[in-house]
């Protein structure tokens, strides 16, 4: 019986994984989800539509000499199939310019033991991303007898979804830490959301950040969905755009976490850490500051 799904943290020794692709990938144009997250000086800002050629096949080269690193050290690696990313996507109810990416995986798919779920992501520009992974997620079901596939319920990402006049170029920095410390994001309890990449992973442990792409719904669906497991709220005040826990707080092995020195996880919630003897230590500063180019 072939094995192909089957994980449960992020420091197991890696047998198999998924590396994206960066073809055809776009700047999206703004959306009530995107505005907040994209710094005011980026020059992201006012600008949509493809990404450079010289950039994507850069990137692209990256991304396979990942691949060969990891299959020169026996990793088995999978690539998604990338769409053209250039098209509309239009649904009763919105419509907006073009798709994004099927570069990071890890924001799409979840994998939770021998199950692999596909997120309910806030963006409206990520609405279809989920199928360019949708020929592998075939191919193991096909192979694999004990493999569980499945989606989160859709949202519609409808105007309810979001706060309107939530964005405004004016808000300074400081305020925007206030509404991190504060729980206020952009996004609405209408319907659940969440990217799987805002999920940790500790066995039946699930340590999800409340930010701008996952919200307390969510929350509540794991809950549910993973009656046995034990969900936790995790939140991190010093981060003004808050998305994406391994951004911020990652575990490298059993009993050891590295945190961002900026964004530090709140006394309350280290608790259970320091119950269990787990060490959470600040991470080294990166050595540039300057993002990379588009």
């Amino acid at each position: 019986m072939t094995k192909i799904v089957n994980s449960w943290n992020d420091f197991d020794p890696l047998k198999h994984v998924i590396v994206g692709r960066a073809d055809h990938s776009c700047v999206p144009p703004e959306e009530p989800a995107t505005s907040e997250k994209v710094p005011i000086d980026s020059p992201m800002r006012g600008m949509w539509g493809p990404r450079p050629l010289e950039t994507v096949e850069k990137a692209n080269a990256q991304l396979d000499n990942l691949a060969r690193v990891l299959e020169e050290r026996g990793v088995k690696v999978d690539r998604p199939s990338p769409l053209q990313w250039n098209q509309p996507v239009i649904t009763p109810d919105f419509r907006t310019g073009s798709m994004m990416t099927c570069m990071p995986p890890r924001d799409t798919l979840l994998t939770i033991g021998n199950e692999i779920i596909e997120a309910a992501m806030s963006f409206r520009c990520r609405y279809w991303e989920y199928l360019a992974f949708r020929p592998l997620l075939s191919q193991y079901f096909n192979e694999d007898p004990e493999f569980l596939w499945s989606q989160a319920p859709r949202p519609r990402l409808s105007d309810k979804s979001y706060k309107h006049n939530y964005y405004d170029e004016r808000i300074s920095l400081e305020e925007r830490l206030v509404r991190t410390a504060n729980k206020d994001f952009v996004t609405t309890e209408e319907e659940i959301l969440f990217d799987a990449a805002d999920v940790l992973r500790l066995g039946k442990d699930l340590f999800i950040q409340h930010g701008l792409t996952t919200n307390r719904k969510a929350m509540e669906w794991f809950k549910r969905k993973y009656p046995d497991f034990r969900i936790h709220a995790v939140n991190f005040p010093g981060d003004p755009y808050p998305i994406h826990i391994d951004a911020t707080f990652v575990p490298l092995r059993p009993g050891l976490i590295i945190n961002n020195p900026h964004r530090k996880l709140p006394e309350a919630q280290r608790k259970i850490f320091e119950k269990n003897d787990w060490q959470i230590v600040d991470a080294a500063m990166p050595a540039h500051k300057e993002p990379p180019p588009l």
